[in-house]
């Protein structure tokens, strides 16, 4: 039984961190105009490049979104990762 609990717990916690990392993904995709592959592959460079768990990330760009307030080298790393992006798919944002 006790097994059976902490595998629920297990699959609640990475639900709960599915949901944020496609929340960021959203965000992503909004400010950039990228396919939802695309927003998955921005949040993972970000995540590799600033050497922050890939959720840590995905928090930190919903809460920007509610605070306006996000790391320095977050946001450095967010607008290198959309500059990358096709000039023709950002001049919609």
């Amino acid at each position: 039984m006790r097994e059976l609990e902490g595998e629920n717990i297990q699959l609640q916690q990475a639900l709960r961190s599915h949901a944020v990392v496609d929340q960021a993904i959203g965000v992503v995709l909004a400010l950039g105009g990228l396919t939802p592959h695309e927003g998955w592959d921005v949040l993972r460079a970000i995540s590799q490049r600033t050497n922050i768990k890939l959720r840590s990330v995905a928090e930190l760009l919903i809460e920007w979104v509610r605070t306006e307030e996000l790391r320095a080298d977050v946001r450095a790393e967010l607008e290198h990762q959309l500059a990358r992006t096709p000039a023709h798919r950002r001049a919609d944002t």
